[in-house]
């Protein structure tokens, strides 16, 4: 007896497998465990550096605050004007700390997760990327600390009348501080930035070149918007910037054959 599809019973589509919608919800299952223990692992990994560093809290501290305490009158100190700011500012930094640390651990799991589904060609460009986007973070970071702060640092001292006695508060320049190394982190990015434009076929090699001039003016208005109101800081920002746009535009030539 021939079966026609078109008196099937309403509301079921004859092109529709029901075996592969059953294979399809144990896949999702299944993705949607492996992501709960990647989370699992992620966690507790920073968890796990976070409790480590936690009894060197106040020497963390200390050892940020040497580029300010370097630049103030002898007998220089930070204060605390929260109660409890003596308490909890080193805390948070043990935990912004250990999010630095585990970066690279927090970026494996996500790459292990979404690795299987990658093509060889993919994860063969993906990996290098990741590589390089963490050291240049790590890099920039450290700019920030070795060159930027005490060069910023001296740079607002040398400007503070004598009368004035600087004093900062604790949780105000562990702020001041973090928000440097995420913007001098972030923005040394810049050369991973451009090779996935590139990449992803949204501009070339050709144009960031032919734009250069555009991108010039548009980082040292960044520059000036995300450093704190002086020169010193806006410079040191900026100009390595430029120079790893340069180093992007390289990268990408290198890659678009690659990439065609």
């Amino acid at each position: 007896m021939n079966h026609d599809p078109s008196h099937a019973p309403a509301g079921t589509n004859p092109d529709t497998s029901p075996d592969g919608d059953a294979g399809a919800e144990p896949r999702l299952i299944d993705h949607l465990i492996e992501l709960r223990a990647r989370l699992l692992r992620a966690v507790v990994g920073l968890l796990a550096v976070f409790l480590v560093l936690m009894p060197f809290s106040a020497d963390i501290y200390a050892l940020l605050a040497a580029p300010l305490l370097a630049h103030l009158p002898s007998g220089g100190q930070l204060v605390a004007i929260d109660p409890a700011g003596g308490f909890f500012v080193p805390i948070k930094l043990a935990f912004f700390a250990a999010l630095l640390i585990s970066v690279p651990w927090l970026l494996y799991q996500a790459w292990a997760f979404v690795a299987p589904g990658l093509y060889h060609r993919e994860k063969r460009l993906a990996v290098p990327l990741l590589v390089s986007a963490v050291a240049l973070f790590y890099i920039g970071c450290a700019f920030a600390f070795f060159l930027v702060l005490p060069s910023v640092f001296g740079f607002l001292a040398r400007f503070t009348p004598d009368v004035v006695a600087m004093m900062p508060d604790i949780g105000k320049y562990l702020d001041f501080v973090l928000v440097i190394f995420l913007a001098f982190g972030a923005s040394f990015e810049l050369p991973v930035a451009l090779v996935i434009l590139v990449m992803l076929g949204w501009v070339t090699p050709q144009q960031l070149k032919e734009s250069r001039g555009y991108a010039v003016v548009g980082i040292f208005v960044i520059a000036a918007i995300i450093t704190p109101p002086d020169v010193v800081s806006q410079l040191m920002l900026a100009i390595p910037m430029c120079l790893l746009y340069e180093i992007g535009i390289v990268a990408a030539r290198w890659l678009v054959p690659q990439t065609g």
